[in-house]
């Protein structure tokens, strides 16, 4: 999967580069973008057997089940739980060591996009251009690419197709440091009840707070891909997300909008410094299958 190559600085210190190849990320992105959308994550399997316990409508518990029993077809048949196989959004962490060979990152990762909805049987649904023609490119790609350069020798892809029914239903707004955690819920709240029916509740949802207005909704995205076994390691937001998910439930959405007490599985909340004039708040909906995969190389 990978190679050393040695390398001298100026100080001729020796230095040990690991080697990628163009091949390798090409193929685990074109299997974890079919695993994406047709395997169900064991946190969200878990989310669904205990909401099923826990829900008090029995029309939400029948209609738990029957999303229960098309994940189980889904991935025993391997075919998309959703027909929406969404936009691929891949967040990319490269280590500082590593070196990628045989062509360029991106069009790897585009490559495998390309080779994993064609053979998957997974349905292209991204335009070359968003406003005039809007012709499909017929092979999904290309896909929205996040890279993070950090320590170590590693390369981690996280592929995550995001269907539109509930990425429509996401919200970004520029509070000011005024409006306090109660413009945060406010905010939160609305998203929830916007997105209703038409994001396939039960939901998982990202909160991203502080940052600029990009970096605000990126921290959204990452939340809503977030373990939901997980919360966030520091005390405050995790109380919030507990807050947060008790608001969301008390919406009555419930199960595919139509009634219930498990309108969200998860809230998560992540967080990043901000300027003294700022509140900046996004919230990105996540389906109920909320679909990733990942593989470090």
């Amino acid at each position: 999967m990978g190679s050393r190559i040695l390398l001298f600085s100026n100080t001729f210190k020796e230095e040990v580069m690991r080697e990628v190849r163009f091949e390798d990320i090409k193929s685990a992105v074109a299997k974890l973008a079919i695993d994406a959308c047709c395997i169900q994550t064991p946190d969200i399997k878990r989310a669904f057997v205990a909401a099923k316990e826990s829900e008090k409508s029995e029309l939400g518990k029948n209609i738990l089940n029957t999303l229960m029993e098309n994940g189980k077809i889904a991935e025993t048949n391997m075919m998309a739980i959703c027909q929406d196989t969404g936009m691929t959004v891949v967040f990319v962490e490269i280590g500082q060591d590593v070196h990628i060979v045989g062509g360029y990152l991106e069009d790897a990762i585009n490559e495998g996009i390309k080779e994993g909805y064609t053979n998957g049987y997974l349905r292209k649904s991204v335009v070359a251009e968003p406003l005039y023609e809007r012709k499909n490119t017929t092979n999904n790609a290309p896909a929205v690419i996040h890279t993070r350069i950090v320590k170590g020798d590693k390369l981690h892809l996280k592929v995550c197709p995001k269907g539109f029914g509930s990425e429509n239903k996401s919200i970004l707004k520029m509070l000011v440091p005024a409006d306090g955690i109660e413009g945060v819920k406010k905010v939160f709240t609305e998203a929830v009840k916007l997105a209703g029916p038409n994001a396939c509740p039960p939901m998982v949802i990202g909160v991203g707070i502080g940052g600029t207005m990009e970096k605000a909704a990126l921290l959204a995205k990452q939340a809503a891909v977030r373990e939901i076994d997980s919360k966030n390691a520091d005390e405050r937001y995790a109380k919030l997300e507990e807050e947060l998910l008790e608001i969301a439930n008390k919406t009555g959405v419930g199960p595919q909008g139509l009634g219930g007490t498990t309108t969200a599985f998860k809230v998560n909340v992540e967080w990043y410094p901000t300027h003294i004039a700022g509140l900046p708040v996004a919230v990105n909906i996540n389906c109920h299958a909320a679909r990733h995969a990942d593989i470090e190389l």
